[in-house]
């Protein structure tokens, strides 16, 4: 398996400004609406309180929209400065979650004493916090089924992503990677081949950028955003999330229908054996996490500078 962080880096002419970012956005609950943000603090792990918590089944199981479409419709908002580099909870700082035909649950931000066993997303098991017994109830009613909401334990837990493709690093409940990165070049010609274009809330970026080719993120292995390095890990395999219209929580064939047709790994790679997969958008890690220094943050308008890229995507990890 080829790991993406020892790809040797073809460097830039220039270290040239490829793009800039134009949108940012959280998704503090797993597979809940996100967050628009102007700005975004760093972590080791994404942008701050992104997926740091996650709805369970009655096994502990996390639930995302993959089998449970309809959480698509449950909003999170975070208090007005929760997204500050160096903002700290108060005893009434709250998280508030809606959702039609529900009433707003309010959850504390103040981590929980109850610890919840046996947690599992994908790959990873271990105990996280209980929400407690209110939110328990609130997404049991909406979801339909034994629900509870637990958070991510940093203090007691680890989730590594696959060393692999980018040894060292960490996640919280992610899907894997702790960034994901898609530009607006690509969403738009994907749209030029759809009847009905689709938002970029399907795909679910954390970075969203403008100014480049479609899908020259596909071949970035290295940028620099506001000073800080982004290694691209390997490009992100597409489930079924894109189908589900992020408004009604109503899936459907599109867009993934017409994604297999050009950016399946048939077609990206031909001279691998295809798994079937289709891609859309470019996993990434932030390589100098550990770092020291004040002000990790990126915002709308910061340059994306190319350090270094593939010359085409039958390179690029997968």
């Amino acid at each position: 398996m080829e790991n993406a962080l020892s790809t040797s880096l073809s460097p830039s002419p220039a270290s040239e400004v490829a793009a800039r970012v134009s949108s940012l956005f959280v998704y503090p609950i797993k597979s809940c609406r996100g967050i628009s943000l102007s700005q975004a603090a760093l972590t080791p792990t994404g942008f701050r309180w992104d997926r740091n918590w996650l709805i369970v089944n009655s096994k502990g199981r996390g639930l995302t929209q993959r089998v449970e479409p309809k959480l698509s419709l449950i909003e999170v908002e975070m208090p007005e400065h929760a997204f500050g580099e160096d903002w700290e909870p108060e005893k009434r700082s709250n998280m508030v979650v809606r959702a039609p035909g529900m009433d707003a649950l309010k959850v504390s931000l103040a981590k929980p004493d109850k610890i919840a066993d046996g947690v599992s997303v994908w790959e990873w098991s271990g105990s996280a916090l209980d929400e407690g017994e209110e939110a328990s109830q609130w997404f049991t009613n909406f979801v339909g089924k034994p629900c509870r909401l637990v958070r991510f334990d940093s203090a007691s837990e680890t989730r590594p992503v696959d060393p692999n493709y980018a040894p060292g690093h960490i996640a919280m409940f992610s899907d894997m990677y702790s960034f994901l990165l898609i530009s607006q070049g690509s969403l738009d010609s994907l749209n030029k081949l759809l009847k009905e274009p689709v938002p970029i809330n399907r795909f679910r970026p954390n970075i969203f950028v403008d100014g480049c080719e479609p899908f020259a993120e596909d071949l970035w292995t290295e940028i620099l955003i506001n000073g800080f390095t982004f290694h691209g890990v390997k490009l992100c395999s597409r489930c079924k999330v894109p189908t589900i219209n992020q408004e009604t929580g109503i899936g459907g064939q599109e867009p993934i229908e017409t994604l297999r047709n050009f950016r399946s790994d048939k077609v990206l790679q031909p001279r691998r054996k295809p798994q079937g997969k289709i891609y859309f958008g470019q996993n990434m890690v932030w390589k100098d996490r550990l770092g020291d220094g004040i002000g990790k943050t990126i915002e709308i308008g910061d340059s994306v500078v190319v350090l270094g890229k593939l010359s085409s995507p039958a390179e690029a990890a997968t």
